[in-house]
């Protein structure tokens, strides 16, 4: 009776020990696959947790302001914005790209939006722009110089004064580099819409 436990018990420590190497290999091959896709920019996003409800309050509350004179004019369909996270500063406190898709706000030459502190003022506004945006590897006055596109080129666009030009399409011609993260990727991308 005895022999025939511990042959179970055997047994039983074999295949755990097979099911944990199999979890650690399905473990590491998940993260190696999430990894390669988050630096190839090919992640799929779409079951990120929800967005935070403080910041699209904020920014909510910030755009009824910002746009007040233009709120008569705008339709129910046009009344919606898209924001992206990311900290460009390094203060550990993210700031919130905010950008459009509809035609008030987008014409021919590109698409209007917002670059907001993550107390809501506003750190920028910029016109003409193709979305994403590129944040890069690059800093000017602590914060990360950005590429926009506009007019199917790529502009460098660097802090100045506490603000960056607003203008991309008449800043500095520049190529894309491969560290430079996608943000507000508004086509690419599966982000969620909110209205104000």
């Amino acid at each position: 009776m005895k022999n025939k436990i511990l042959i179970l018990i055997g047994i039983v420590t074999f295949y755990s020990c097979q099911n944990k190497e199999n979890s650690k290999n399905i473990v590491k091959t998940i993260v190696q696959d999430t990894l390669s896709k988050t630096i190839g920019g090919t992640a799929d996003l779409s079951d990120a947790p929800p967005r935070d409800d403080k910041a699209v309050a904020l920014i909510r509350k910030q755009l009824n302001v910002l746009l007040k004179s233009d709120l008569p004019a705008l339709k129910k369909d046009d009344r919606y914005f898209y924001y992206e996270e990311f900290d460009l500063n390094n203060d550990k406190k993210n700031e919130y790209f905010v950008g459009f898709s509809n035609s008030y706000f987008c014409g021919s030459g590109g698409c209007s939006g917002y670059i907001l502190n993550n107390d809501g003022s506003v750190i920028n506004k910029f016109t003409v722009t193709d979305f994403p945006i590129y944040v890069t590897t690059s800093s000017t006055e602590k914060f990360y110089d950005l590429i926009f596109e506009s007019g199917g080129k790529f502009h460098l666009l660097k802090m100045k004064g506490g603000k960056y030009p607003s203008n991309p399409s008449v800043q500095e011609v520049v190529k894309i580099s491969k560290e430079s993260t996608k943000v507000l990727d508004i086509q690419g991308k599966k982000l969620e819409k909110y209205s104000f």
